[in-house]
C-alpha cells in the first residue's frame, strides 16, 4: 500500500502562482509513477501530468504545458506540481495518484489505470 497526501491548495489570484506537494509513504516511493490529476465540479476527472520513477520523463496535455511543471524528489519521498500563470478555469480539487512501474516510457494518463491515490486538495482561481 502507498498513502498519498496531498497539500498546498488554496484561493489564489488570477496570473498567481501555487505549489502543490504530494507526500508518500508505505512503500519505495522511487518504484512509482505518480501523476496528477483534477476535477472541477460536475466534470469527469482530468489528467494534468505524470513523471516516471526516475524523474527524467513527465508527460501533459499540450494545453497544461509551460504552465505547469511537475517535480519529484525520490529522497524526500515527495512530488510537486509547480502551477503558474493561473487562470479561473483551473479552479479543482487536485489528486496526487500513483502506479508501481520500473518503465520511463508509456506514462499512464487515466485516472482509473492509477492504483492509488490521496484525499485531494482545492485549488481556486478568482479572476
Amino acid at each position: 500500500q502507498v498513502q498519498l497526501v496531498e497539500s498546498g491548495g488554496g484561493l489564489v489570484q488570477a496570473g498567481g502562482s501555487l505549489r502543490l506537494s504530494c507526500a508518500a509513504s508505505g512503500r519505495t516511493f522511487s518504484n512509482y509513477v505518480m501523476g496528477w490529476f483534477r476535477q472541477a465540479p460536475g466534470k469527469e476527472r482530468e489528467f494534468v501530468s505524470a513523471i516516471s520513477w526516475s524523474g527524467v520523463n513527465t508527460v501533459a496535455p499540450d494545453s497544461l504545458k509551460g504552465r505547469f511543471t511537475i517535480p519529484r524528489d525520490n529522497a524526500k519521498n515527495t512530488m510537486y506540481l509547480q502551477m503558474n500563470s493561473l487562470k479561473p478555469e483551473d479552479t479543482a480539487v487536485y489528486y496526487c495518484e500513483a502506479y508501481l512501474s520500473y518503465s520511463n516510457y508509456l506514462l499512464r494518463s487515466g485516472p482509473h489505470d492509477y492504483d492509488y491515490w490521496g484525499q485531494g486538495t482545492q485549488v481556486t482561481v478568482s479572476s
